[in-house]
């Protein structure tokens, strides 16, 4: 509508022409898709969209994360090795300054197993794939998962690789979202918190290893006293007000209480940590590295010196927190 003068017949005859030419849009079948219906078809793997029709050009958008439309004009169908999944596309004309005109158009699709592809082997991959991803660290696993999603275009969000990777560890969700968040849960449930005020972090892991299942099996929970716990309601408090030193005198880990005696070299990181300055040290998780916070930076240098000349610790890091930009 132009203003209060407007021909509804001229309407007509500017739209008619677009829908027209969006009627004539058919993917011819190929070894890879089958027609099955007006406007439906089934996919297998890789096909070609159709070629722009005289005058116009068509501009076509993947409703779904298994399809991807390529810069080549190609389509990359991401298909389960067994049974069907619905899809479309969406077919737009559009302008040369990249506006749309006239409606769309959609195609349905059903996308169907490879048939290249033997599903015994595949599924025998996967097996391996998936042992071969638990024996990782968590960050490992999830930086497995990350690049497969975007070196096959699988299209999964955040969420959903969040969802998958907590099948392999506790603490891979966390490697996936990143940044500074609250656990809750076997660590699968992920509440995003304020980023760490500005400090300095000293990371000591002793020449000594730990077993978890040997932490969890001898910490009584039940038996430990309400102080033992950390304060995390505090925690969270400092975070919002970046109190690092509030921070740094709530944080606790009751698996200390555990590990600590088995591994005395751990309260002794701890100390020398203290002794140099350090706002707060504490044991990450089960054990046995042990991570400091520092205010400045010369007095997280003289603590890594400390430890260095000490040799408490096999393996040293001086570094500052990851902090996600959220939006």
């Amino acid at each position: 509508k132009d203003g209060d003068n407007w021909d509804p017949m001229n309407v007509k005859s500017v739209w008619e022409p677009v829908i027209a030419k969006l009627g004539e849009v058919v993917i011819h079948d190929s070894e890879t898709i089958k027609k099955t219906a007006v406007d439906a078809y089934e996919v297998s793997g890789q096909f070609t969209l159709p070629a722009n029709p005289e005058g116009y050009e068509l501009n076509f958008k993947s409703n779904s994360d298994y399809l991807v439309v390529n810069a080549d004009n190609t389509v990359t169908a991401v298909r389960p090795i067994s049974g069907t999944s619905e899809a479309s596309l969406k077919v737009y004309i559009r302008k040369a300054d990249n506006t749309y005109v006239g409606t769309s158009k959609t195609i349905n699709l059903t996308i169907t197993a490879d048939s290249t592809v033997d599903p015994e082997i595949f599924n025998a991959s996967m097996n391996d794939a998936k042992s071969a991803i638990t024996a990782l660290m968590g960050s490992d696993a999830a930086a497995v998962l990350w690049g497969v999603n975007q070196m096959y275009h699988l299209g999964l969000s955040r969420k959903e690789l969040m969802e998958r990777g907590v099948r392999l560890g506790a603490d891979v969700p966390y490697c996936i979202l990143r940044g500074t968040a609250l656990a809750e849960g076997i660590g699968e449930k992920l509440k995003t918190l304020p980023p760490m005020p500005k400090c300095y972090l000293l990371i000591a892991k002793p020449g000594i290893s730990v077993s978890t299942k040997f932490v969890y099996e001898n910490l009584h929970v039940n038996e430990l006293e309400t102080k033992k716990h950390p304060d995390v309601d505090a925690m969270i408090t400092a975070l919002r007000q970046k109190d690092l030193a509030l921070l740094s005198a709530r944080m606790g880990n009751i698996l200390e209480l555990v590990t600590i005696p088995a591994h005395p070299v751990i309260d002794k990181i701890k100390q020398e940590m203290q002794k140099a300055g350090a706002l707060g040290a504490m044991m990450s998780g089960s054990g046995p590295t042990v991570f400091g916070i520092f205010d400045t930076q010369p007095k997280a240098r003289k603590a890594y010196r400390a430890l260095r000349a000490s040799q408490l610790a096999k393996q040293l890091y001086l570094t500052v927190p990851y902090n996600v930009h959220r939006v």
